[in-house]
Formats: C-alpha cells, structure tokens, sequence
C-alpha cells in the first residue's frame, strides 16, 4: 500500500470499528451482576456472559450458536418471547435436568430490525438464592448481639458466656425455657454473633401452623404437588434459609411427620420437597426452641426419640425471671424507655415502692409479661412518676393486685374513660386554655370541648 501513488502515511490499528463497539459490549455483559443470554431468529445463542454460563451450566464455547432449546428444553420463555414478540418480567425457571436444577428467574425482550421484524430475544437471569439475600438484607430487623441483652445475674451471665462460645460452632442449639424468657431474642445472638451473620436468619412458630401447610413451608413443593399449589411450585424455609439460620420454636407441637423430616434434614443434610421424588442439599443451621419437658413427651410416645438426641446437642437454659430478680430494675428501665417513645410519651421514673412490687413479683409470663405490666403503667400515668397503683400485677386467681384497688374500673371501657379523663384534665391544667390543650393532645378545639362535656369535667382552678 505505500507503494500506491498517493499514498502518503499508513498507520496500523489493532480493531475496526465493528470489532471495537463489539469488544466494548462483551466488556459491558461480562462485567454485570445478572446472567445475560440471547439468542437469534432460529432460536440459537448468540452471546452468553459469565454469569450465563454458571446460571445455565454451560460454556460459552459449547453454547454459541447451539439451540437454547437443546440446553434447557422447548418450554422456555424465550422461546414464546421469541414466537408471539411479547416481552416477560420475572418469570420463574425451574429445571431438572442431566446438567443438575437450573433455577432462577428470567426477564426478556424482542431484538427487532429497522422493518419492525423480530431477529432475536435477549434475556437476563437473576439468581433466585441471590435475590432471597438482597431481600433478606432489605428487610432484616435489626441485629441482635449477646450485648444487647440485658442482665447482670451470674445465672444470666452464665448463659450468655455459653452463647457466645456455641455461637462460634455449627452444631444444633436447643433452647429450652418458659414461656416469655427471650428463646427468639438468644436464637438471633446465636445467629449474629456466627460466621453465618451474613446470610438469612428464618424464624418460625411449629404451634402456629397446621401440619399439611407447616410441611409445604419448611420444605417447599413442587407444582401440582396438590390442589392450589403454584404451577411452577415454591421453595421452602430451609431453601429461604440457606447458608444462614432457621429458628423452629415451640419445636414440641411439631406433628410425627414433620418429625420425621426434620430427623432425615440433621442426618443428611437434604430435604424433599412436597410433591417430589428428589432430594435436595441444604447447609442451614437448626436452632429449636422449646418450653415443654421434651424427657417427659419421649417417655410418653409424643415426640420422636432419635430426634431428641439430633436436637438435644447443645441444651441451653434460659433462667426464668423470678431467678433473676436483680435484673428487673436494669430490664424496667430498658422497656421503659422503649414504650415512652413508642408510645410518643415522656419517661416515667419508677419510684422505689413501685420497683418494690415488681420485684417482689413472680412474673409467671416472665419477660413478656413485664413488657405487658410496664406498657399498661405508661398508658395509665399521668405525672412524671410510676406509682404502686400504676402498677397492676395479675395473681392468677382472678382480679389484678393494686394498692389502691378502683372497683369502679371493672369494664375496658370504662378503664379507658378514666385514662381519657385524667389526659384532658392533666392537659387543660397544664395549658391554662381548652384551645392550647386541645393542640398539645392533637384534637380540634370543637373536639375536645365535646370531650370535656361528655367526660363531665370540670375546668380546673
């Protein structure tokens, strides 16, 4: 070419421009997070990146301009994409094939000539694990640690220094206490404080669903597993759980059959879907939780032996409230901060008298209960302090305790007509006009001159 006349200065380039905007978006595919596939007119793949290929378990060298149906079957989306030119979002695949279970979830969209003439669709495949993490991320409360439980007792200590030595391991935890000791609460220390901090965290109540729809939960099913299943089926909470922690509380009300399948997922590490003839790996691990004497169910037949021992690897004991008395105040004053903003309410302080009787308690609902007694005492306060009197205390034979006992308060109605009465009251004194007090409680002036009528107050002095 220098020879040519004219021909004054070469200059070598190492792409043409086709080959240059190719290259850049083969660049742009194999650097994003989703797996990316398209395929032309005839239905073969034209482009795969990276992530394609893990996704579908492929190479691209083997894929390139074979048949996707060849790889995955006929039944695709893509394929219908392609025949009737109408886009899809967020279409669930679910394949069983000789390459193993390709799942995940698929979006697609026509490639179209200057003409309007459909020459290709292009596909993107988001993994469905990948998305359980990112909402698990999203919607996780928040972390709970060893630390952010309150107590100071050496028997509280000495379930916390055990906590967080089994926290490090990946052995089974079986939680046992009463009713209302914080077993979630330890359950998500155990979870936070272990190298699975990362991933899921699935509680579930075995008491709160029935047997049939407890199975298709835990374990999942396939489509037309029964009547009303999902066409393309759903996975279950081991499945949502994987690489993280799955809470069974109340693990005593689990039926036999249930039992048995949780049995079969501690021996081997896998579980059956409802509906399936496979068995699918899980690496999750089981924190159970249980207030029943489970000794006492094995003797009498209502709960599986071999499971007991699968359960009962490391046993924990979580001390009930009246054993740790010394830890009601700190445990008083937590709540009492907590309800106080809940609630959109100063901090009451807790007078030595009013400490007394709850100390002196012996808080058969234990921590749950204290939560319930103190959120009644906020509700029912009207100046800056706790009162004995605010404090009602059930003694499980009938009516509640109070110092100062109110026989007229024996209706919810009527209980909420006096707390109403003393607010206004309380308002009006402090403001000196119905029209300040009547914004300070967020009413209109109209409303609260209405309340004050109905309620027969007076106005003070």
């Amino acid at each position: 070419m220098a020879a040519i006349q004219g021909v004054r200065h070469l200059e070598t380039i190492r792409l043409l421009p086709h080959e240059a905007r190719e290259q850049r978006l083969q660049i742009i595919l194999d650097s994003v997070s989703d797996g990316i596939v398209a395929i032309d007119a005839d239905g073969r793949i034209t482009s795969l990146n990276p992530i394609g290929e893990r996704m579908l378990r492929v190479t691209r060298a083997e894929a390139l301009e074979q048949p996707i149906a060849s790889f995955l079957g006929s039944d695709l989306p893509i394929l219908r994409c392609l025949a009737d030119g109408r886009p899809y979002n967020n279409i669930k695949l679910d394949i069983t094939g000789p390459r193993g279970r390709i799942c995940h979830l698929t979006s697609g969209r026509c490639l179209r000539d200057p003409a309007g003439t459909v020459v290709g669709v292009v596909a993107t495949m988001k993994d469905i694990a990948e998305l359980r993490q990112m909402v698990y991320t999203l919607a996780q409360p928040e972390a709970i640690t060893f630390s952010d439980l309150i107590g100071n007792t050496p028997a509280f200590n000495r379930v916390v220094a055990m906590g967080r030595m089994v926290a490090l391991g990946d052995s089974t935890v079986l939680l046992r206490g009463e009713s209302g000791t914080g077993k979630e609460l330890f359950a998500r220390a155990l979870h936070t404080e272990s190298p699975r901090r990362q991933k899921a965290f699935i509680p579930v109540n075995c008491a709160a669903l029935p047997e049939e729809l407890l199975e298709s939960e835990l374990f999942g099913y396939v489509g037309g597993a029964f009547t009303g299943a999902r066409k393309g089926g759903k996975a279950g909470l081991f499945a949502a759980a994987e690489g993280g922690t799955i809470f069974l509380d109340e693990i005593a009300e689990a039926s036999p059959a249930i039992q048995a399948k949780l049995l079969r997922v501690l021996q081997e590490g896998k579980i059956r879907r409802v509906g399936s003839n496979s068995e699918e790996p899980v690496n999750v691990r089981v924190i159970v939780a249980t207030h029943r004497d489970l000794e006492t169910m094995v003797r009498q037949g209502l709960f599986r032996e071999d499971l007991y021992y699968r359960l009962n690897v490391v046993p924990i004991f979580l001390p009930p409230l009246r054993e740790r008395r010394e830890d009601i105040p700190l445990l008083a004053r937590h709540f009492l901060d907590k309800l106080a903003r809940h609630l959109n309410r100063a901090v009451p302080e807790l007078t030595p008298a009013a400490l007394n009787k709850l100390t002196a308690y012996s808080w058969p609902g234990n921590i749950r209960e204290l939560v319930n007694v103190l959120e009644r005492a906020v509700n029912l306060v009207n100046g800056p302090q706790i009162l004995p009197e605010h404090i009602w205390l059930y003694n499980w034979e009938g009516p509640l305790l109070s110092r100062n006992p109110q026989p007229e308060l024996k209706t919810l109605a009527a209980i909420v007509r006096a707390v109403e009465a003393n607010a206004v009251q309380e308002a009006l004194k402090r403001h000196g006009s119905a029209r300040k007090a009547a914004r300070a409680l967020g009413l209109s002036h109209t409303a609260l001159l209405g309340k004050i009528k109905k309620l027969g107050l007076k106005w003070p002095a």
